[in-house]
């Protein structure tokens, strides 16, 4: 049988694991919320540690701590930011919706740290490690700076490596043409490039998005307290913590203009979800495109190479299939239903308080994350090896029925229409069409039908 402590708050006395660094409210939600297996995100609690080591800095110079509580307060927070105490925090997504229980596992987990670090009684998970601090403030508070932070580490390279790596297939494959494609039918010629550059825009726009919008995730809840009021927190609290964040993390937080919304409104979530959302499905659209052209090898469009990583079947020998494409499109479609989940619930702000924030906090995460780590995956197992098959993009090329588009101010639409239909019914070539049907000379043909003039 594990050995216990005793543990107390204004509920009565709690049985707590002797070797655990949490007290009462953190052993009561354990007790209570035995639901599911997800926890909240190490990036959340990244962050509940930089707003914990903030807000003691800015509560010291208010004059609401003392130096060595502030000294105590900061070498534990420094501690779990090193990768320290993680399996202290071990409380399910599905608790109280404002993440109270999550703010009190951490006051909890600091405050008896601290302690043993002193040797003596110098914190309290309320009165000190929570001054000037409610639930309802620091968790939105910590959701924003979670956010801000993956975005910065983990998406926003990840966006920035894809392009590069566009742009070096783009520099490789210029002046290669080959014939386009619209409704899945063919269609008039492009060249490879531009092709390539399609995919490489469509994470520059995500990109553009992303930083044109951060302002709104990098706005804090902080010095709201309970309802908005900022009751027992000093003038300006909020903006001494965005301080004190700015210098730990180089991001630029701001205190909410109207703490009233920060608190019940979820919308600047929405809309960075909202971007990563239309990130997915700019990278489903690029990563089918790759396994589309890369289809066959031999019974398929087959005009493009991607790296053969591992085996592809368990019963077909030498097969290989585009295993980066999909996991990136299941991302995608991961992501594309946590958008909506995060939508859903940022709806549910009631009154004076959002309560949907963990569910919020737990898919915001595994958006940017799972994008994140996909796409720099796919750049590194897929883009980096992408081959064009020249002899194929040609023989399509050439056997496209859709260059007689560029006919259509010799020979007239109709004409150019019953051209590409006698063609195909006949199985003949688009020159042997015209000559047939004797709308052109083959010099005249020639002289017109040019794939390089079409692009």
């Amino acid at each position: 049988m594990e050995n216990y402590r005793i543990e107390h708050d204004v509920l009565g006395e709690v049985k707590v694991p002797a070797s655990a660094c949490w007290m009462s409210q953190t052993q009561r939600s354990l007790e209570n919320f035995k639901i599911g297996t997800e926890k909240m995100p190490p990036a959340l609690l990244d962050a509940f540690a930089l707003l914990k080591l903030a807000c003691a800095a800015a509560n010291e110079q208010e004059g609401k701590i003392s130096k060595a509580q502030k000294e105590a307060i900061v070498k534990v927070c420094r501690e779990i930011l090193s990768g320290n105490y993680r399996d202290q925090f071990p409380l399910a997504v599905w608790q109280t919706g404002s993440g109270t229980q999550t703010n009190m596992n951490f006051n909890e987990v600091i405050t008896f740290i601290g302690n043993q670090n002193a040797g003596e009684s110098l914190l309290h998970p309320n009165d000190i490690v929570n001054a000037s601090q409610s639930s309802n403030d620091t968790f939105p508070a910590a959701l924003h700076i979670m956010a801000s932070l993956q975005l910065k580490n983990e998406l926003i390279p990840a966006l920035e490596e894809i392009i590069e790596e566009l742009k070096r297939l783009e520099e490789e494959n210029k002046g290669l043409i080959k014939i386009g494609r619209t409704h899945l039918q063919d269609a008039t010629p492009l060249y490879f490039s531009d092709e390539i550059s399609g995919w490489r825009s469509m994470m520059e726009h995500s990109l553009r998005q992303l930083n044109q919008n951060l302002p709104f995730i990098h706005e804090l809840a902080i010095g709201a307290t309970a309802v908005g009021s900022g009751l027992n927190a000093p003038k300006d609290f909020g903006v001494r913590v965005c301080k004190i964040l700015d210098q730990a993390t180089g991001i630029h937080f701001s205190s909410d203009p109207n703490f009233f919304h920060a608190l019940t409104s979820k919308d600047a979530c929405v809309l960075i979800s909202g971007i990563l959302k239309g990130l997915a499905a700019n990278a489903m659209k690029m990563a089918n495109d790759v396994r589309w052209l890369a289809s066959g090898p031999r019974c398929g469009i087959g005009e493009i190479e991607i790296p053969a990583n591992e085996p592809g079947s368990s019963i077909m020998p030498g097969k290989v299939n585009p295993t980066q494409c999909e996991a990136l499109t299941m991302v995608c479609v991961q992501v594309m239903g946590n958008d909506t989940t995060i939508g859903i619930a940022a709806s549910q702000g009631n009154f004076e308080l959002n309560v949907f924030m963990p569910l919020i906090a737990y898919n915001l995460s595994q958006s940017i994350t799972l994008l994140a780590d996909a796409l720099h995956s796919f750049t590194i197992h897929t883009l980096n090896g992408l081959k064009a098959i020249e002899e194929k993009m040609q023989q399509n090329l050439n056997n496209s029925l859709m260059l007689v588009t560029c006919l259509n101010p010799v020979i007239g639409y109709e004409n150019a229409g019953k051209a590409a239909r006698y063609a195909y019914e006949n199985n003949l070539s688009l020159k042997e069409a015209i000559l047939t049907l004797g709308l052109l000379t083959e010099e005249q043909f020639e002289k017109h039908v040019r794939a390089e003039k079409m692009v």
